[in-house]
């Protein structure tokens, strides 16, 4: 029998608008009914952001509230997991939402240049979000744009402050940031199950390199991330229609390596979270 693959489909993101791609969503109403289309297409695990009306980033957690209702509702079973990114807010407002107990939340442990920022992810931060992670119950998934991430998050759960087993995103292809370069991927890897076992992971590749980190995540094993934070395209002349259309381009990956996609609850067994209530 095929190995489960869990897939994460990041519907919106902070940056993407609707002059880049009419597809992206930016209401709740509209992140839950994408977000449907792409959970009957294969995705699991849901990557979440919310938008203000003008279509810029918020932390608001009446908005996030407001989408995990949703997809509760519409999404039986899958994971949500919300982001603490840095572009939607600053400081400990970043981790306003997690006491709506979403069963994951992001955690970058370090900072990274990004195209125009820096994306400051100072140690108090990181130790603070953990440690409200560790309070309401949601597993965080790391979001490793370097080497040092993947060490600094064994040391986190090694004492405590991460609850384990770890799962790890390697996010590659941003400006200034990692780039997409497939003998360091295969050393990420490498060095996460030498420092963590247990551990489980997914490749993210932002624009064109979407469906690169997809092949190579699957080929070592690991789990995918695609959709339309990360890539609004199928191709270089074609706007992807939706997430869903996304997805299905990552499950016919799946296929092409042995694998097939995870249902919410085998998702939930890989990541160690509890059955969905």
């Amino acid at each position: 029998m095929s190995e489960p693959t869990i897939i994460t489909v990041a519907i919106t993101g902070s940056l993407p608008k609707k002059a880049n791609n009419p597809a992206v969503p930016i209401t709740v109403t509209e992140q839950v009914e994408s977000t449907h289309e792409a959970f009957e297409a294969g995705a699991s695990l849901a990557h979440c952001h919310v938008r203000n009306d003008d279509e810029s980033p918020s932390s608001d957690p009446e908005k996030f509230a407001r989408l995990l209702e949703g997809l509760r509702k519409h999404c039986p079973g899958m994971i949500v997991q919300f982001s603490t990114g840095g572009r939607s807010g600053s400081g400990r407002e970043r981790g306003g939402m997690l006491s709506l107990k979403p069963d994951m939340a992001s955690l970058s442990t370090g900072s990274v240049n990004f195209p125009t920022r820096v994306y400051e992810n100072y140690p108090d931060l990181v130790d603070w979000l953990a440690e409200e992670m560790l309070r309401y119950g949601v597993k965080p998934e790391i979001e490793a744009f370097d080497l040092s991430m993947i060490f600094k998050a064994a040391e986190m759960a090694k004492d405590g402050r991460i609850a384990g087993p770890l799962h790890v995103q390697f996010v590659m292809g941003v400006k200034n940031a990692m780039p997409v370069d497939r003998e360091s991927f295969d050393f990420f890897v490498r060095t996460l199950k030498r420092l963590a076992p247990d551990a489980t992971f997914t490749g993210a590749g932002i624009g064109r390199h979407q469906a690169t980190l997809v092949e190579w995540s699957l080929a070592a094993g690991g789990h995918c991330r695609t959709g339309l934070e990360d890539n609004v395209r199928l191709s270089r002349e074609e706007l992807a229609p939706s997430n869903a259309a996304l997805v299905r381009l990552a499950v016919e990956a799946c296929a092409r390596h042995g694998r097939r996609p995870a249902t919410p609850a085998e998702a939930r067994r890989i990541l160690s979270l509890p059955a969905a209530a």
